[in-house]
């Protein structure tokens, strides 16, 4: 399945401050009951931050609904139409899940579209929901200045018959991670999957994977604001120190990592870099590096010649949002090399040209820093 940007970019845009116009959604529909509405949400404040009920479109007869929005120019967006829940996502092509559409506002316009059908309506196999392995799940963990969450804490095989202690993986936009019936956008990155085919063949020693859910607050809890910062502080002084207590794990920096793909790949890289002390590896997944408001480079070059000992995995696809990001990827790479990481050794780097901003398309992609962090050699 394609990934909204997860809830994005998931909510992809801060507050912008741009030019704005305003765009006029038009959408036919012949599917909906009496009582049911249309809603439309996105990757920035005015779609709703990908909050599935929140902008409702106005009811015009026949059929017919619209909604006028005041959004940024020459900002990329993404959206996507529901009768109020992700289970009602609009479908545009029968028998495939849906993938976000895409929209860069260059003044005041019209856009339509015809709504076909509804995925609660169309027999979606993906959605029955499968873990492999075991998950611990943890609800409600709160912390000053954030929303509370979910944490999702998979085990791999052979933990509960073992004695040994493992290494862990924090990865962001957890629910997205092993289930697809949890999953924002009705796919999965497989993560379980991979890992145990992985730790199976051994290719990588056994390691925990701790998903960390996201919020609707997602834009500022991943990105450098005062609410990521406590996001982190969340990960580093509470949840990290439950999981240690809770489970068997190699405590130490040299084996914990941290992951995470757009805005998730952007954190990843600040939690790592901000709480090296804690962390000696970041997955960076399609990650938001330098583009609109956000700017990681500038903690490399401010470094002042110091490196830190990190292994960062650092990915990217090369379609649509991807091929936006890819300028902060190659700056990013241009400022480790400049402050001396080497390349294969200190970071990984992995370019596919074909590849969308998508949960499918980094299930692809997830054995690769699954076996640079954890590969037996």
């Amino acid at each position: 399945m394609k990934k909204i940007l997860l809830l994005a970019i998931c909510g992809f845009m801060l507050t912008v401050r741009a030019q704005q116009s305003n765009v006029t959604f038009m959408i036919s529909t012949d599917n909906l009951k009496p009582g049911e509405h249309v809603y439309i949400t996105g990757n920035h404040e005015a779609l709703g931050f990908w909050n599935p009920g929140s902008i409702q479109l106005e009811l015009m007869g026949n059929g017919l609904l619209r909604k006028t929005i005041l959004l940024p120019d020459g900002i990329p967006l993404e959206f996507k139409f529901t009768r109020g829940t992700w289970e009602t996502e609009a479908i545009f092509e029968k028998g495939k899940v849906p993938g976000n559409k895409l929209l860069t506002v260059h003044g005041d316009t019209t856009i339509t579209y015809n709504i076909s059908s509804w995925k609660d309506l169309e027999d979606f196999k993906p959605l029955a929901g499968k873990v492999t392995g075991k998950v611990d799940y943890y609800k409600n963990l709160t912390y000053p200045g954030l929303r509370s969450r979910e944490v999702e804490v998979w085990l791999p095989p052979g933990y509960e018959e073992s004695t040994g202690s493992y290494p862990v993986m924090y990865m962001h936009d957890g629910q997205n991670l092993f289930d697809p019936a949890t999953s924002s956008f009705g796919v999965d990155w497989q993560a379980d999957e991979c890992a145990d085919s992985l730790i199976r063949n051994l290719k990588v020693v056994p390691f925990i994977i701790v998903g960390i859910n996201n919020t609707i607050a997602r834009n500022w809890e991943y990105s450098e604001t005062d609410t990521g910062s406590a996001y982190m502080a969340f990960i580093v002084q509470k949840l990290k120190p439950l999981i240690d207590s809770k489970y068997r794990t190699l405590p130490g920096r040299k084996h914990t990592a941290t992951g995470g793909s757009s805005l998730g790949g952007l954190i990843s890289f600040l939690l790592a870099w901000k709480y090296d002390s804690v962390f000696s590896m970041a997955a960076c997944f399609s990650p938001a590096f330098k583009i609109d408001n956000f700017d990681a480079i500038k903690n490399v070059n401010s470094s002042g010649g110091v490196k830190k000992d990190l292994k960062l995995y650092i990915d990217n696809g090369g379609v649509k949002l991807d091929l936006l990001l890819q300028p902060g990827v190659d700056a990013m790479v241009s400022a480790l090399k400049n402050a001396g990481y080497r390349a294969n050794d200190d970071f990984m780097v992995i370019i596919d040209s074909e590849a969308e901003h998508s949960e499918a398309a980094w299930a692809k992609r997830v054995h690769y820093p699954f076996e640079y962090f954890f590969g037996i050699r």
